[in-house]
């Protein structure tokens, strides 16, 4: 794999052009507005205005930012939710995948669900993130994803980029989630979704929306369980008194054990401390929109990490209020 000289960035539009023109292979985030004008080539890209740019978070409706994958380099490929479950199928047996979900979808729903039973998952790495829109246009503006070889824009399916790499070189997806179990109550519920009513609370049936009021939990921690060392968190979406539920940003799943987590006081300071201090170069980076907002990353850094700031994240299974990043290893 060649990445040229170019890095990724946050680029006005006649600069990430350029590099379109040049045969770059490219993942691009940015206002559908931004990524409609760019022009036709070896691109993926989402929509979302936030980002992680080298001088902190921001927001901007007039750049994209771009990350490289060489030239020139993989293959693009769309899946509906019907061809969802095959994408590791088609990746490289040595590489690794970028997809782009949007949100509020069904290829996003179904990934979310059944993602951990694809063939091939955890075997081949994958890395990527969940499109999504300016808040305020929540309920008025679709999260979008774009193939850049035909300009086409989706709302209802996912859009991968398979990236071969030679014998001698192996992609590593990370994940930095600063959230661990509280000491609070053991939730389980009794079925996979991203809404719930009742759930098992110290193994006694109970409303989950009465317990957060109750117990005046703060709806910023998300759930967080421990899946064999790995802490996978669940985010809250919404209260809904009536008719009582509580709605996700990831599914809940049956079975498993989760507890609020405790709060982190000095998100990026904790960040920074998180990041490796060496390793191999990092080729795609994202951070979640919930950590952009509640740890207030307005302008403040994050280490070596760059990228979209993004509506769920995807490191191999889908993510919440994490941070996920892949680096370009020795094999």
């Amino acid at each position: 794999m060649s990445n040229g000289t170019a890095t990724s960035a946050l680029l006005d539009l006649r600069q990430a052009g350029a590099l379109i023109e040049r045969g770059e292979t490219l993942a691009i985030a940015g206002h559908i507005d931004c990524l409609a004008t760019l022009p036709r080539g070896n691109w993926i890209g989402g929509t979302t205005p936030y980002f992680m740019a080298s001088e902190g978070g921001t927001c901007r409706l007039d750049r994209v930012f771009v990350q490289p994958f060489g030239q020139p380099a993989g293959e693009i490929v769309c899946y509906d939710r019907e061809r969802l479950p095959h994408m590791l199928e088609d990746a490289p047996e040595n590489g690794f995948s970028i997809v782009i979900l949007p949100a509020a979808s069904g290829v996003l729903e179904d990934y979310a669900r059944e993602a951990p039973n694809y063939p091939d998952m955890y075997i081949k790495p994958i890395a990527g993130w969940v499109a999504g829109v300016h808040l305020d246009q929540l309920g008025s503006a679709q999260a979008q994803v774009i193939d850049g070889r035909s300009g086409r824009c989706y709302t209802d399916q996912a859009i991968v980029l398979h990236i071969p790499l030679p014998p001698e070189q192996a992609a590593v997806v990370h994940a930095v989630n600063l959230f661990t179990p509280g000491a609070g109550p053991t939730l389980s519920f009794d079925e996979t979704g991203f809404a719930a009513r009742d759930c098992l609370i110290d193994g006694v049936r109970g409303s989950l929306l009465e317990l957060i009021r109750a117990r005046g939990i703060d709806t910023r921690l998300p759930l967080v369980a421990d899946y064999c060392g790995a802490m996978i968190n669940v985010s809250i979406q919404a209260l809904e008194p009536e008719p009582g539920l509580v709605s996700f940003y990831a599914p809940v799943f049956a079975g498993v054990n989760y507890r609020f987590a405790d709060a982190v006081e000095d998100y990026s300071e904790r960040f920074l401390q998180a990041m490796p201090s060496d390793g191999g170069p990092i080729l795609f980076g994202c951070n979640c929109i919930l950590n952009y907002l509640y740890s207030q990353l307005q302008g403040r850094q994050t280490a070596r990490l760059t990228g979209p700031i993004t509506f769920g994240e995807v490191a191999y299974q889908l993510l919440n209020q994490t941070a996920v990043y892949l680096t370009l290893e020795p094999s």
